[in-house]
């Protein structure tokens, strides 16, 4: 055994065996480079449909405010469309597991939210299973949601500390994803894993289609899957949208968690009425929301930021605070297909009414590498821009 074995072997011993307030975390990047990010996007030009400025979609949870913030709008009973996630979820989970071949998998989870449905899934994928035999890798750009969502994923889970190694780092950056598979393979070698992007999240990006080829492309191996949630609509019109911006616009804790960001890197005061959620139809695949908050004082602002510059911030102008979407089944189709990725099987949610007559569910859908890439080296994706 090595010098930096047997440390990492006292390290878990340290850590193990009793109710410890410490967790371990590799940083996969430079997070002064974050603010530099969000600073950037925040000195985008005026927009009054929330196409300038923006807070990207990491930087939603970055922080603690961000995400206790998260913590409490999925607790929120007026936030039908995460109720209906969580709530769902484990019945889901159980009708997809039977296609995982039996074979025991690793687990990556990409986002790992309150940790809630990463413990549904540990409990299965440890089953019959030798201790310290199963790797969980939770990752998350948020260090702050990292170690709340490993908390309560390992809540009454017997799973050795050398077995769980969290990783802060953003997924939406290519070489940050290349990386993350260099690691993975390094931790179980040629062993199966299944990754999973859960919660909707791939929603939350403007080029969700872009993001999901760069995922499945980067990582899957030919024996690896990939577990993806994301909201539908039986319904693709313009009723349905309102009927999808209400389910957002009911929900206080919803809005409190949108603007956490805001709040806590710039000095704008926050008026929640200011808040703006804009429905539309996007390509006859989805409905999107597009949550944005708007300068409405009859003045310009002065925005000090991260970097303790200041930016203008006009009346009139807006801040993209969130993107959002509930797929129909065609464009959930379309996307996947776009995204090369092949569908084993797939799960869904019962529909609930929402504020209106359109059923809004949950799919849940398991993924293979195509055919054609499955003997294929790691592709050599070009990096999305998800955020722009």
């Amino acid at each position: 055994m090595t010098t930096g074995s047997r440390g990492l072997h006292r390290l878990e011993a340290a850590l193990s065996g009793w109710d410890s307030p410490w967790s371990l975390c590799m940083v996969g990047e430079d997070q002064s480079q974050k603010f530099s990010q969000m600073s950037s996007a925040l000195r985008e030009p005026y927009s009054e449909t929330g196409d300038g400025k923006y807070i990207a979609s990491g930087f939603s949870y970055w922080g603690v405010a961000s995400t206790m913030a998260w913590v409490h709008a999925c607790s929120d009973l007026f936030y039908p469309v995460m109720r209906e996630s969580i709530e769902s979820f484990a019945q889901r989970w159980r009708q997809i597991a039977g296609d995982l071949d039996g074979a025991p998998r690793h687990y990556v989870s990409l986002g790992t939210g309150t940790g809630q449905k990463d413990q549904t899934i540990l409990e299965r994928l440890r089953r019959g299973r030798e201790p310290g035999s199963l790797t969980y890798v939770p990752v998350d750009v948020s260090p702050e949601m990292l170690r709340l969502g490993q908390r309560e994923a390992l809540r009454h889970l017997d799973l050795p500390m050398g077995g769980v190694v969290p990783v802060q780092l953003d997924f939406a950056n290519v070489r940050s994803v290349r990386e993350l598979r260099r690691l993975v393979e390094r931790l179980v070698g040629d062993e199966p894993v299944l990754y999973s992007l859960l919660g909707n999240t791939l929603a939350n990006f403007t080029d969700d289609t872009g993001l999901l080829t760069m995922l499945t492309g980067s990582l899957l191996r030919p024996q690896d899957r990939f577990l993806l949630e994301v909201a539908r609509s039986a319904a693709l019109d313009e009723d349905a949208a309102h009927e999808a911006a209400r389910e957002y616009r009911s929900s206080p804790r919803f809005a409190e968690f949108v603007t956490s960001a805001v709040m806590e890197y710039t000095d704008l005061h926050i008026d929640m009425a200011s808040v703006e959620y804009e429905p539309s139809v996007e390509d006859d695949r989805a409905l999107k929301v597009k949550v944005v908050y708007r300068n409405r004082t009859g003045e310009q602002v002065l925005l000090t930021l991260p970097d303790r510059s200041g930016v203008e911030f006009p009346d009139g102008d807006t801040i993209r605070l969130l993107t959002t979407r509930k797929y129909s089944a065609a464009g959930l189709d379309k996307l996947l297909a776009d995204a090369g990725a092949a569908e084993v099987t797939r799960t869904s949610s019962g529909l609930h009414s929402g504020f209106g007559e359109t059923g809004f569910g949950m799919d849940l859908v398991l993924l293979r590498p195509a055919a054609e890439a499955a003997d294929e080296a790691p592709a050599e994706v070009p990096a999305p821009n998800p955020f722009g």
